[in-house]
């Protein structure tokens, strides 16, 4: 059997990642990207961990002929689809991009898959379809979808609902949405991470660009939330875990013999806080932030964690990297790519 997996957005924080979690479990994943929001160094960093080189296509899966090209070229076993914008706080600015970008790409793939006749399917999901859960914090795949706070969120709702409507269509595809949380760390090697493009949007590479002196300051968005510490608390998984995890899925739709649609959270169970976050790379890393409170920012929901039992019982995952280790990891890979710059 072809072991190519497609592999869009891999050059990407949490595709790039999956690149290697792939090749180190036998895959021979193909990066399909167009660089719009990944920085084309990262294909060295790659190379530098697997030794191999690096197979990788520059296109925009929102071209569908350029895409249906890379599927007559390669032979695809399953495609794990990571390809699309994914800031909360920019798509309540620039909605009809995010809509367009995010939709047509998955639409594209999944028509893609029906063409070339591949059945195996991991979408890049996210916690924010269950919005701003109503009564608890901890959230299971049960806990009721409900309206998103941003045009991000809205993305991942109605692509889970593509997804779920193409299976009715077509009972023969599996396919499987891990609806994951707050990705955070980097390698342990340091050789590849999330490239900044801009200001960061994500809590850890902010405070990290910070410490470094990329940024001058931190601002945390928010100090009057009904937490203990009055900051927005999050899942966070280390972006190795959630690597794997997504080769667990892939193994998963090739072993198991009936045609599926499954929707799985990918989290650590626990919730921290953004001032517990500084803490912790305040105290690992041994420095100290320059950070200051702002005002809240629109489309941040206050609390969500995940109970990811389910990740457990089906996929037999679970995560094993700690905070501490994602912030050293993180600042060790923000220290390699001052060097690069």
């Amino acid at each position: 059997m072809s072991r190519f997996v497609l592999v869009t957005g891999g050059a990407g924080y949490i595709g790039s990642h999956t690149f290697i979690s792939l090749l180190e479990n036998g895959f021979t994943p193909v990066i399909v990207d167009d660089f719009r929001n990944a920085d084309e160094r990262v294909l060295n960093g790659l190379q530098q961990i697997s030794g191999k080189s690096i197979l990788c296509e520059k296109v925009d899966v929102c071209n569908a002929s350029s895409l249906a090209i890379v599927f007559q070229k390669y032979s695809f076993t399953g495609v794990i689809h990571f390809a699309a914008h994914k800031a909360v706080g920019e798509s309540v600015a620039k909605p009809l991009d995010y809509y367009q970008n995010n939709l047509l790409g998955l639409i594209n793939v999944l028509k893609c898959m029906l063409q070339f006749g591949v059945k195996q399917f991991v979408f890049s999901s996210s916690c924010t379809v269950y919005g701003e859960p109503q009564g608890l914090h901890e959230v299971d795949e049960n806990t009721p979808k409900s309206f998103p706070n941003s045009p991000y969120g809205y993305t991942k709702w109605m692509g889970e609902q593509i997804i779920e409507d193409t299976f009715r269509a077509n009972p023969e595809l599996k396919l499987m949405s891990l609806r994951y949380f707050n990705p955070v760390g980097a390698h342990a090697s340091g050789l590849i991470g999330e490239f900044p493009i801009g200001k960061p949007n994500n809590l850890l590479p902010y405070i990290t660009s910070t410490a470094i002196g990329r940024q001058a300051k931190l601002t945390v968005f928010g100090n009057d939330y009904a937490t203990p510490d009055g900051t927005c608390i999050r899942d966070y998984i280390h972006v190795m875990d959630l690597a794997d995890a997504h080769v667990k899925a892939l193994q998963f739709l090739q072993e198991n013999e009936l045609s599926a649609v499954e929707i799985i959270n990918i989290g650590t169970g626990k919730g921290s806080s953004v001032l517990e976050i500084i803490a912790a790379f305040e105290t690992n890393c041994e420095m100290k932030l320059n950070w200051e409170f702002g005002p809240r920012r629109p489309g941040d929901v206050t609390e969500i964690y995940a109970n990811a039992s389910k990740a457990e019982k089906v996929l037999g995952w679970k995560a094993k990297h700690t905070i501490a280790d994602a912030v050293k990891d993180a600042w060790r890979w923000e220290k390699y790519y001052e060097c690069l710059s």
